[in-house]
């Protein structure tokens, strides 16, 4: 089978490179100029993870190109990658959805093809795609053109291991289509393929649940699993603020109650919530759809008021110590909304860097990989840039832990916090589990530190270093 993949975002990449290293050949189909210009290169526009060496792999099974009309024709399988991001009143954007399959329809040749809804996209909207194929494809004929709903469930930072060795793969449509996708998945429902020596199967891993369902179930599975997932972590932090009040420990909380396999450990860390573009965009859309129907939904709105007051309960944690923040100099250590991803979306450190300049405070930034984007894509943010979260340190008030990198576990935080004018640590991400060799200020999310009176340095540091200044 030909496969042609239209979007090549953060879903459609990692869709087209791993299912070019499967053997197939691929066409990855985008508006943006720039972006197949680079593709046709070998330059990434994400940044993920093993994603440049199994593009490297693949890359003889690889086309790019802007062209519906080159794109389209030849191809068996057409998987719509496009973005669908929330509309104010919650409801997805489907008018870049709209236009990919427009533009699909209209370069149909006739002959059987499957078009695959990978975005994530509301309840119904299989039935609509097959409507708008229907009125702009000139050739249409009867169950030439079927619709199949195959949600994506990749966790950016382990995207390759997730598409490789997936733990269920969802198809919803026909017995015909979902049975044409069967034989496309094979040999990852086979686990067939090679494993790539930088992707290495996990052990024990023997082969993905195939789920075939009708196209509504499996769009409604995608936001199902989304929210509940939400939920869990808006479940952890909600119990973290009464353990605050109450002086239990969250992480031994959630150690205990994540061992019952009825709910298990992941999703379970408290702290400064979740971001990114689909936690908080599908569970306003499941919201929205049940508004459109009169059903209410308050489980979910809980879920999304206690996400939001995790990110204010942050700055109150820096209020809390350092009283007025205006003048104040705070380092935010982390721009993506999760590690080993460049992802912005919906990332804290937004939300702090924005209110901490509204009151006031001078905000140095450092991320060991969203920087460079986050000049393109921040740029209404006021933020000086260090060049290394020893630098970010340097003079300032406070620190804001706002990704769990890697690169923050294992810096030496004795000897970091020296170089602050005063030491106030809000561990938004609870990554700091060895207590501190030098006086300072540690607040974490649920858990009950010994909090000094606040101690300046033992020596006053010299004057921050100049960075790069960002935004207005």
């Amino acid at each position: 089978m030909n496969i042609t993949i239209v979007g090549t975002g953060y879903v459609g990449l990692g869709t087209a490179i791993m299912l070019a290293y499967l053997g197939y050949q691929v066409t990855g189909l985008d508006s943006d100029q720039a972006k197949i210009d680079g593709l046709r290169s070998g330059a990434l526009p994400i940044y993920e993870p093993g994603l440049e060496e199994l593009l490297s792999s693949a890359s003889a099974n690889l086309h790019w190109t802007t062209s519906y009309a080159d794109a389209i024709p030849h191809a068996d399988v057409i998987f719509i990658c496009v973005g669908t991001p929330p509309l104010p009143d919650g409801h997805p954007n489907l008018s870049y959805l709209e236009s990919a399959v427009r533009s699909v329809a209209e370069n149909l040749d006739g002959k059987p093809q499957i078009i695959v809804n990978k975005s994530t996209v509301p309840i119904g909207t299989g039935d609509w795609v097959l409507r708008i194929l229907e009125e702009h494809a000139a050739r249409h004929a009867g169950s030439r053109y079927e619709v199949v709903s195959n949600p994506e469930f990749l966790r950016e930072g382990t995207a390759l291991g997730d598409s490789l060795y997936p733990d269920r793969i969802v198809l919803g449509g026909s017995a015909w289509a979902t049975g044409r996708l069967r034989e496309l998945y094979a040999p990852l429902i086979e686990q067939t393929f090679e494993a790539p020596p930088h992707i290495p199967r996990p052990r024990g891993y023997m082969q993905p649940a195939v789920v075939e369902t009708t196209l509504t179930s499996a769009e409604m599975i995608k936001y199902a699993a989304n929210a509940f997932l939400a939920l869990k972590i808006s479940f952890a932090n909600e119990i973290a603020g009464l353990c605050e009040c109450v002086g239990a420990d969250i992480q031994e909380v959630t150690a205990g109650i994540g061992l019952d396999h009825r709910i298990g450990t992941p999703f379970l860390a408290a702290g400064a919530g979740w971001g990114g573009s689909c936690f908080g965009k599908d569970t306003s859309a499941l919201i929205s759809t049940g508004q459109d129907y009169g059903y209410s939904m308050p489980i979910l709105r809980a879920a999304i008021s206690v996400n939001d007051r995790q990110r204010h309960l942050v700055i109150e944690k820096l209020q809390k110590h350092l009283r007025l923040l205006k003048g104040k100099r705070v380092a935010v250590l982390g721009m993506a909304f999760k590690p080993n991803t460049d992802d912005l979306r919906d990332a804290p450190a937004h939300d702090f860097i924005t209110r901490l300049s509204q009151l006031g405070a001078s905000v140095v930034a450092y991320d060991p990989v969203a920087m460079p984007r986050a000049r393109r894509e921040w740029q209404h943010l006021t933020y000086v840039e260090a060049a290394s979260a020893q630098a970010a340190l340097h003079g300032a008030d406070a620190v804001i832990i706002a990704t769990e990198w890697s690169e923050f576990r294992t810096l030496n935080w004795s000897e970091a916090v020296c170089t602050m004018r005063t030491r106030v640590i809000v561990d938004a991400r609870n990554i700091l589990t060895l207590p501190l060799q030098v006086p300072a200020v540690l607040e974490q999310i649920g858990r009950d530190h010994p909090r000094p009176s606040f101690l300046p340095a033992e020596h006053q540091p010299a004057a921050p270093q100049p960075g790069v200044q960002v935004g207005a």
